[in-house]
């Protein structure tokens, strides 16, 4: 079974040969490394690694912290290995078929910035819109979005007054970002974690900026 691991490790030669020697040892082969961030000289990757089966996950904990100055932020079951070209693939994609482009961005999205699900909304007269979603998006529809109008990309508060119950107890890390005008976002969901980094973000608002155009604003 394949896993995401994100780590925080010090920004030094050598650190993470160490704790890819370390996941070795403890059964696992590392199938992929995309660094999210660096800052202040500490490091964030993201791992994609696959265990034996009756191997739990908790043993990549085990093995990564082992080496001085590393911390597990979170570990998830995940499908796939990280493509970092999977942005242009998708602007492609939605620019072949612009009228199908928010399905094709919000199923996307979740396959880019490593995410639970996405969904494009919109402020109306009557609340908020949904104009699509990932197929793993949530099936409840929320009537407001106080954060509408977005100006700018963002990690958004999980425990606010809007967010659904079920959001909360799944520990739900969000981010959105305005798409083409501030009463419409792309807002992301990471069921479980972890946090958004502020990469993350700026990719997210990078790749609305670009679909944006693509689709005429």
């Amino acid at each position: 079974m394949s896993f995401l691991i994100r780590v925080q490790l010090p920004d030094s030669p050598g650190t993470l040969g160490a704790v890819a020697t370390a996941l070795g040892m403890a059964g696992a082969d590392i199938l992929s490394v995309d660094v999210v961030e660096r800052v202040g000289g500490i490091a964030i990757d993201d791992l994609v690694v696959e265990l034996p089966s009756g191997r739990l996950p908790d043993a990549l904990i085990t093995a990564a912290e082992s080496v001085e100055g590393v911390e597990v932020d979170a570990v998830r079951p995940y499908a796939g290995v990280l493509d970092t070209h999977r942005e242009l693939e998708l602007v492609e994609e939605i620019a072949a078929q612009p009228k199908s482009g928010f399905d094709l961005l919000a199923e996307g999205v979740p396959k880019i910035v490593r995410a639970g699900w996405s969904v494009v909304v919109q402020r109306s007269d009557g609340g908020v819109d949904q104009l699509a979603a990932s197929s793993a998006a949530p099936e409840r529809t929320i009537a407001d979005m106080p954060w509408l109008p977005l100006e700018r990309a963002t990690v958004l508060d999980g425990e606010e007054d809007w967010i659904p119950a079920t959001w909360r107890e799944l520990g739900t890390e969000l981010a959105a970002t305005p798409l083409g005008k501030p009463d419409r976002a792309l807002l992301v969901g990471r069921p479980g974690g972890p946090m958004f980094r502020a990469a993350e973000v700026a990719r997210l608002a990078h790749l609305a900026g670009i679909v944006a155009v693509v689709l005429d604003g």
